[in-house]
């Protein structure tokens, strides 16, 4: 019997020494063997397998530890596996995890490794430091995809666990709980998408918790209030939903940072908040957070920045906030809050940047204000504030920009703003403003200024000359006089991109030259008093406009130009067959291209109507050359080729080119004449009130989107235009609308990458232009959608970009409350029954195209399609109930899932 017994402790010592045995039986030898085998399979940039691991070899296999990236135990197995940011390709799937027990560090952070994370992960029983994310500092992606494996509860000792910026979908495994010495966790932009596990509470040791930018939803566990010792929460850019219960805020007294924004949070925000003395960053914005902000936020003495904008607090602005003298950012904008702006504010020295708007705030601007010498942006627009501007805002040194438009804002604009010498941008717009536009020769770094829908009166002051870097500059709707011609003599030089004196009493001649070269219409209407000896106000700008465009169909007769020798030779090139006139005929017509029939002047040349004997009427671009008697024949052919596939193009919603010519050196390009002129003209002329009606501005958006969905899947290459605007829009008769000057469009070749300079007119480029340069598709359908909100709202939709631009989420929650009712056009009656179904659709898709990241575009065929359904979708809410913000979500929501 004792024997027996013995027996069976000795076998049961064995079979606890078992773990021992293996991991003593693991040689360095067949470590470094199975780290040859996995290195096999990884390549890199520049070789393969990478170059970096060439000591990874088999006539190394002594040296071990003194491998690249390789760090090893006092017994001489791996310790650490250190690749970060080698550019290696690869995958787990070779990696054999039961031979590295004593493994302590796994870095692989800043790589490409993709495809799934192995169970087998849970065999690294001694790892301390988990690092698998892109490490996007370094242009580096790592792609793991796939679940993060339950089996990572094995490795008990876990402290650093990091797998943000990959694809790794499902959710947090339960297991994570028994990571009780787990002190950071990542999994930060990747596409989690369960709720939190109540098991992560368990994890009491956690200083650094981010589920940042994941598909994460539900409410917040309770069991969170056990994260005693969290440093930093990111909860951010997720789906979660409920309160911020106060029983959670007040066990997280070590927090420094506390990121919720960019969610679905609801409820008031708790007094308790005021216990968190530690903080240093507090974001809420973009949410749905209600009630008053509590006065305790003035407890938080070390914060720095406070975001709780784009929710709907209501009351007033605590006066609490004076206390927070570390502040340099307080964004509380887009809101509903009332009451004046606390006088206390100016008690926050340190502040850089202060945004209010878009509450409901009264009251005049405090005095206080002026002392806020480190502020570089003030915005206070969108409110019902009263009063002057105070002089003291002329005393913020380091001030870049002033935004105070759509207040009740009275008195004269103070000369002391002229003192504002960093000052970049300046937008007083509709206010209540008088007197005469100030002397601020000393804005010289000011490039945008907003002085719209005033009571300014005087004349336009020769002063802005000093201004060398405006961009853009509004004076419309005042009552300014005086001439522009004689106002404007010395800023002629500059390079303005965009500006607007209509709706004043200016008078004089009309100007033509300088940077009125390419004017819009509508940047003149309006002054009765303008004159032009030259024509009508409607000559300076290019009422039909060069198009090329080219698609599979039609002949070309064999004229060919081979090159710049006989360029001279060939006095005229019609290429459409059906032509009954030619070149000859439209050089009589113009007179030898008389400026009396000169209809339009820009940078690519002049304009010309030609009647013609017949009775037909054409339009002659004349383009500019820089030395016309030498065209270099690789110029000239490439010129002749492009002609000659824009003048396959049969579609009605796209001006006919009839040819091209050359003559005496110039170049010549022939197109139908529309009688009506531009979209822009009927928009904003006197008839845009009375005939552009509602069915008609469907109808329009409707064409241009069958024009483009043609130029872009029906032609072969296929086509972007680049320059989509509402002036390069034409209209027949009976409105039916035609797409026109192509001047800066190219073949877009699906072999080439399409990188070009920046082309088209401000306020209609896609974004992504500004910084990439690159020509796609998604270029025309973000213009279009542009059109399409211009046509629909009467007016440039600027601000409504602008707020687009400036959200990290792809919904306009800057528009949250903005009702459909009041952004349309506010001239017609608004559209009702099957009409008002078509607006909405029309203004969905529309917000679907200005998206700011291309890939979430739709693509012009479904616009098309969509636009041209034969049955129209039902309204989500009451027409009168529709908000820009629930527009918006429709089309994340429907719209992308339909074309996918």
């Amino acid at each position: 019997m004792q024997l027996k017994t013995m027996t069976f402790h000795y076998m049961l010592l064995l079979l606890f020494a078992l773990p021992l045995i293996k991991t003593t039986s693991i040689s360095p030898r067949k470590q470094a063997e199975s780290l040859i085998k996995w290195k096999d399979g990884l390549s890199s940039s520049s070789s393969s397998p990478p170059s970096l691991l060439n000591s990874w070899s088999l006539t190394n296999l002594s040296s071990l530890c003194n491998w690249t990236a390789i760090v090893c135990t006092k017994t001489r197995t791996v310790s650490e596996i250190q690749l970060s940011r080698m550019e290696i390709n690869g995958t787990l799937a070779l990696f054999d995890f039961s031979l590295f027990p004593n493994l302590t560090h796994f870095n692989l952070s800043g790589n490409y490794f993709r495809g799934p994370i192995p169970s087998a992960i849970g065999n690294l029983s001694n790892l301390t430091t988990l690092d698998f994310n892109n490490n996007s500092l370094y242009n580096s992606y790592n792609g793991f995809s796939g679940p993060i494996p339950n089996s990572i509860g094995l490795i008990s000792g876990l402290q650093y666990i990091d797998l943000s910026n990959n694809f790794l979908e499902g959710k947090i495994p339960p297991s994570i709980g028994k990571l009780r010495e787990l002190q950071s966790l990542d999994l930060s932009y990747n596409s989690l998408n369960s709720s939190i596990p109540s098991e992560l509470g368990l994890c009491t040791n956690l200083t650094h918790l981010s589920l940042s930018s994941n598909k994460f939803n539900g409410e917040l566990p309770l069991s969170l209030s056990n994260l005693k010792n969290l440093v930093e929460l990111r909860l951010d850019a997720n789906l979660f939903i409920g309160q911020i219960l106060p029983s959670l805020v007040s066990n997280w007294t070590e927090l420094v940072s506390l990121y919720l924004q960019d969610n679905s949070f609801s409820g008031t925000i708790s007094a308790e908040i005021g216990l968190l003395t530690q903080l240093q960053y507090l974001r809420l914005y973009s949410n749905e957070f209600r009630g008053e902000i509590p006065q305790s936020l003035g407890n938080l003495s070390q914060l720095q920045v406070l975001f709780l904008d784009h929710n709907y607090f209501t009351g007033e602005i605590p006066q609490s906030l004076g206390k927070l003298t570390q502040l340099q950012g307080l964004y509380l904008d887009h809101n509903h809050l009332t009451g004046e702006i606390p006088q206390s504010l100016g008690k926050l020295t340190q502040l850089q940047r202060l945004y209010l708007s878009h509450n409901q705030l009264t009251g005049e601007i405090p005095q206080s204000l002026g002392k806020l010498t480190q502020l570089q942006r003030l915005n206070l627009s969108h409110n019902q504030l009263t009063g002057e501007i105070p002089q003291s805002l002329g005393k913020l040194p380091q001030l870049q920009q002033l935004y105070l438009s759509d207040n009740h804002l009275t008195g004269e604009i103070p000369q002391s703003l002229g003192n504002l010498s960093r000052l970049q941008r300046l937008d007083l717009s509709a206010n209540n403003f008088t007197g005469m536009i100030p002397r601020i020769s000393g804005l010289t770094g000011l490039d945008y200024l907003n002085l719209s829908s005033n009571s300014l009166s005087g004349a336009i002051p020769s002063e802005l000359r000093m201004l060398t870097e405006l961009d853009v500059f509004n004076a419309s709707h005042n009552h300014l006089s005086g001439e522009i011609q004689s106002a404007l003599a010395d800023l002629l030089t500059l390079n303005i991109s965009m500006y607007d004196f209509s709706y004043n009493n200016l008078t004089g001649p009309f100007p033509t030259c300088g940077i009125f070269n390419k004017v819009p219409t509508s940047a003149f209407v309006g002054n009765h008093g303008l004159w032009s000896a030259e024509g009508p106000t409607e000559c300076a700008i290019s009422i039909a406009a060069l198009f090329l465009m080219f698609c599979k169909r039609s002949t070309i007769r064999p004229q060919v130009i081979k090159t710049s020798q006989n360029f001279e030779s060939f006095e005229a090139m019609i290429l459409q067959e059906e032509v009954k006139f030619t070149f000859a005929e439209v050089v009589k017509a113009v007179d030898d291209f008389h400026e009396k029939y000169c209809i339009g002047e820009g940078g690519f040349g002049k304009v010309y109507k030609a009647e013609l004997q017949s009775g037909q009427v054409v339009a002659v671009k004349r383009l500019n050359t820089d030395d016309s008697n030498d065209v270099p024949a690789i110029n000239l052919q490439s010129f002749q080729n492009e002609i000659r596939t824009l003048t396959n193009i049969r579609h009605r919603n796209i001006v006919r080119l009839y040819g091209f010519s050359t003559r005496k050196g110039c170049i010549f390009l022939l197109y139908e004449y529309l009688e009506r002129g531009s979209l822009g003209k009927a928009l904003y002329g006197i008839e845009g009130v009375t005939e552009l009606g509602w069915p008609y501005r469907v109808n329009i958006v409707q064409g241009l989107a069958r024009a483009l969905s043609y130029l872009h899947h029906d032609c072969s290459p296929p086509i972007v235009h680049r320059d989509v605007t509402v002036n390069n829009v034409l209209l027949e008769q009976d409105f039916e609308p035609r797409l026109s000057d192509f001047g800066t469009a190219r073949l877009l070749s699906i072999d080439s990458s399409n990188w070009t300079n920046i082309v088209g007119s401000l306020g209609y480029m896609a974004p992504e232009l500004a910084y990439i340069m690159q020509v796609t598709d998604k270029c025309d359908v973000y213009s279009f959608g542009v059109v399409a909100l211009e046509v629909m709202m009467g007016r440039h939709p600027g601000d409504m970009l602008e707020s687009q631009l400036s959200e990290s989420s792809t919904s306009m929650k800057g528009n949250a409350d903005l009702l459909l009712k009041d952004v349309l056009d506010q001239r017609l009656e608004p559209p009702a029954n099957e009409l008002a179904k078509a607006v909405v659709l029309v203004m969905s898709i529309a917000l679907a195209c200005i998206r700011t990241r291309p890939g979430l575009r739709p693509t012009m065929h479904f616009v098309s399609q969509n636009l041209s359904a034969q049955s129209l979708p039902c309204l989500p809410k009451p027409f009168g109930m529709l908000t820009i913000n629930k527009l918006s979500m429709l089309t994340i929501n429907k719209l992308s899932a339909l074309e996918n």
